[in-house]
């Protein structure tokens, strides 16, 4: 039985987390930590978990405490894993980071993008990219672990097949993405609002945005070379999801696109190359870890267009972080994750 702790559990990726974790028959949370909720139990925060965690209540972090678990994820904001992370491997607890902290393997670049100084220069050089259809060895014996964020997970499972195989101009890609509102996270915020966001949707940051470092890092090392991204992040008026259509030039087009894609993903449990001609919905992936791809050549042209939904709470955040303890802990990879998508 894996003994797991989650620092920061009182927002969407955690009680996802939490959601997925009472279904694991291998894993059992010994402390969640908060300090805005200490004492309160978890099951009156998120009566969904009623009859699976009442004994559980929320706890200020404690290094001890939680470095005697086997696994600690961190469902905090951006910044938070530094201060902690290192401590907790010292302990010989291993860390899984939902949060951006590790990511980036360039800590100027961090903090560019961040707006504050990286606070764990040292952890970022062991820190393992946890993109399992790309880095599976290397979880196996990670110490810690950084979580993909959801754009980036969805844009590069839909891209990695194409490059890899060096068909695309990798001068000329284009990810045109759009997430649920779940994605701000749980704060208040008036852009978040339902008289906000209902009957519509706005691009956003698209001058830069914090997931294009890290989308263009994975796919610089798909490519094997330097890439050009443009990266148009949106915001839908849905509660999850993320629905990503992806652009890339492909001269030679004789190529069976669709066969390259099924076979990449063949051995991916939680990646569906659906049939030719397929437009996977979000709707189809809400509450699962798995991301639907579907892969077109528009009128038999050189511009390839690639479609990929995955649930950004689930294979965007805690479910790829629970894929990733089970491979970590040489479990069954499908453990916990195994259930089948919610309709409608």
């Amino acid at each position: 039985m894996v003994k797991v702790g989650i620092v920061g559990g009182t927002g969407y990726t955690g009680v996802e987390l939490l959601r997925l974790l009472a279904q694991h028959p291998q894993a059992e949370v010994a402390v969640i930590t908060s300090r805005s909720e200490t004492g309160v139990k978890v099951a009156d925060m998120y009566p969904n978990l009623r009859g699976h965690y009442d004994n559980l209540a929320f706890s200020m972090p404690d290094v001890a405490t939680l470095g005697a678990c086997d696994v600690v994820f961190f469902a905090t904001p951006h910044g938070v894993a530094h201060a902690l992370a290192g401590e907790l491997l010292a302990a010989g607890t291993r860390v899984i980071d939902l949060s951006a902290d590790f990511r980036l393997q360039d800590a100027e670049e961090w903090a560019q993008w961040y707006g504050q100084p990286h606070g764990a220069p040292e952890l970022l050089p062991e820190a393992v990219y946890g993109l399992p259809e790309v880095n599976r060895e290397a979880i196996k014996g990670a110490r810690l672990i950084a979580v993909p964020g959801c754009y980036p997970t969805a844009t590069q499972l839909g891209l990695i097949p194409l490059l890899e195989a060096g068909l695309a101009d990798t001068s000329r890609l284009i990810a045109n993405c759009a997430s649920g509102v779940s994605g701000a996270g749980r704060g208040a915020k008036v852009g978040s609002l339902l008289c906000e966001t209902s009957e519509s949707m706005m691009a956003y940051a698209v001058k830069g945005h914090r997931h294009l470092p890290e989308i263009s890092q994975g796919l610089r090392r798909a490519a094997g070379g330097p890439v050009g991204l443009t990266f148009v992040p949106h915001l839908a008026p849905m509660i999850r999801g993320i629905h990503a259509t992806l652009y890339a030039t492909v001269a030679d087009r004789g190529v069976d696109l669709q066969a390259l894609f099924e076979q990449r993903y063949a051995n991916e449990p939680f990646v569906d190359v659906m049939p030719a001609g397929s437009h996977p919905e979000t709707r189809s992936v809400r509450g699962a870890n798995v991301c639907r791809i579907a892969v077109h050549r528009p009128q038999g042209g050189e511009l390839v267009v690639v479609l990929s939904a995955i649930d950004n709470l689930v294979k965007g955040a805690s479910g790829q972080a629970l894929q990733n303890m089970n491979i970590l802990c040489g479990l069954d990879e499908r453990l916990g994750l195994a259930h089948a998508a919610l309709l409608p």
